[in-house]
């Protein structure tokens, strides 16, 4: 019999597979978690379960997700509004942080930059490239995610078009792969450096990947949503819908009102025979919703339910003796 692990790494990920499970399976998911607002901490639930907590479409993130780890994707369901947030912060994530930490570690490990004609010519080559990306990421921020969120409204601008969106759409990680390419075999550097030049090697390396997977979400979840939201408008058959209500909290959900109180009971430092008689009940009854209680968040430990509690605003951080 296949264990949940081995099982996930044969098929497409579903609204039903751990979180924890599928980032095991495929690290470079992390970046997705990010892209999409969603915060660690969410234990043993299921992609559906977190994507509810965090107001994420849960089919948008599964494309995503199975698109990044090459697995079967379809962009048919994909929501448009969730997959532009999640493009605009992959575009942060590279303009404002990857991109200057890899410039920063050039800086680092090149010999002599200011002095040396070759270091100064791969920073330079490093200073256009990054501003050719300043430049794409910028004209879909503000010109094609605008077109866009005008369709979503039930406007269509009929000087523009997705298709133009793609014929313009050059891949932008090629330059970093140039760079990676001229540092390993042919820059001949300070043999005293070679602990930070292999450092910014490795986050080269790991940029390119993430940008030619970035490309792929434009033009294979974006672009094709974007045509059939252009048809759906054309031809008089789309509706705007209005912005979706806050998201429950899943693991509330699934607790009674009672389990709720025994839990904050027990973060409070309460013992059983001190919730009973708090709640007026049987120590039994109270021993009863406490392994009702693990059972169904998995959590055992009273260490454990005292963090639950106050994540899930249970009680308040200055209740717990510490």
């Amino acid at each position: 019999m296949k264990s949940k692990a081995e099982e996930i790494s044969t098929r497409e990920y579903r609204a039903t597979d751990r979180m924890r499970d599928i980032i095991a399976d495929n690290t470079m998911l992390l970046s997705a978690l990010s892209r999409f607002d969603i915060a660690l901490g969410f234990g043993d639930s299921t992609i559906r379960e977190v994507c509810r907590h965090t107001n994420v479409d849960t089919e948008t993130f599964l494309a995503v997700a199975n698109l990044m780890s090459n697995r079967m994707f379809s962009y048919k369901r994909v929501n448009l509004n969730s997959l532009i947030g999640y493009l605009k912060n992959a575009h942060s994530y590279f303009i404002d942080f990857v991109l200057p930490s890899i410039r920063r570690k050039l800086i680092d490990g090149l010999s002599n930059v200011e002095q040396n004609d070759v270091p100064l010519l791969i920073l330079k080559f490093f200073d256009v490239y990054q501003d050719e990306v300043e430049k794409h990421m910028g004209y879909e921020n503000n010109h094609v995610f605008t077109y866009v969120e005008q369709l979503l409204s039930g406007k269509r601008a009929e000087e523009y078009n997705i298709a133009h969106f793609l014929a313009n759409h050059k891949p932008i990680a090629s330059k970093l792969h140039e760079l990676k390419e001229i540092i390993i075999c042919h820059y001949n550097g300070d043999g005293n450096k070679v602990n930070l030049i292999n450092s910014v090697l490795f986050d080269i390396i790991m940029c390119e990947r993430d940008l030619m997977k970035h490309c792929e979400v434009e033009d294979k979840l974006f672009a094709p949503a974007v045509m059939d939201l252009e048809k759906q408008v054309a031809n008089g058959r789309y509706e705007a819908t209005t912005e979706a209500s806050p998201a429950k909290d899943e693991a509330l959900s699934d607790l009674t009102e009672r389990e709720r109180e025994i839990i904050a009971c027990v973060a409070r430092g309460l013992s059983n025979k001190e919730i009973a008689d708090k709640l007026c009940l049987s120590v039994h009854t109270v021993a009863t919703h406490r392994r009702n209680v693990c059972t169904k968040l998995e959590i055992h430990s009273t260490s454990g339910l005292t963090i639950f509690a106050i994540l899930h605003k249970l009680i308040d951080l200055s209740e717990v003796k510490i």
